[in-house]
């Protein structure tokens, strides 16, 4: 991925983000098992920490789910504040301090790598 935003509300295989150089990836990981699956050499990934974010989210979540009559999505938004703690944002180290709105309120982000 070297642009733009995804939300996968699905399970993500083995080696997630490998090459990741751009972009951000907010993951629905209920089950935990994230961190196994990613490839942490490029990207830093936590919870969604800041209310731009927090808002970013949502507002994608409830476009797909006015687009598509999703079911998980429709939940998702009637139960968003306790659903948030099971996503994970995803954003590759490099784009970090590129970043017009932070996803951090740490002053120093932990390098996961």
């Amino acid at each position: 991925m070297t642009g733009g935003t995804v939300i996968i509300l699905g399970q993500v295989g083995d080696n997630f983000a490998a090459g990741m150089t751009g972009g951000m990836a907010f993951i629905y990981d209920k089950q935990k098992d994230f961190e196994k699956k990613v490839n942490s050499e490029s990207v830093i990934w936590q919870n969604v920490e800041t209310l731009y974010w927090k808002n970013f989210l949502k507002n994608l979540v409830l476009e797909h789910s006015i687009e598509t009559s999703s079911l998980l999505s429709k939940d998702l938004i009637l139960n968003f504040e306790d659903e948030l703690k099971n996503f994970v944002q995803v954003c590759p180290k490099e784009m970090l301090d590129k970043l017009s709105n932070p996803i951090s309120l740490k002053p120093v982000i932990k390098d996961v790598g």
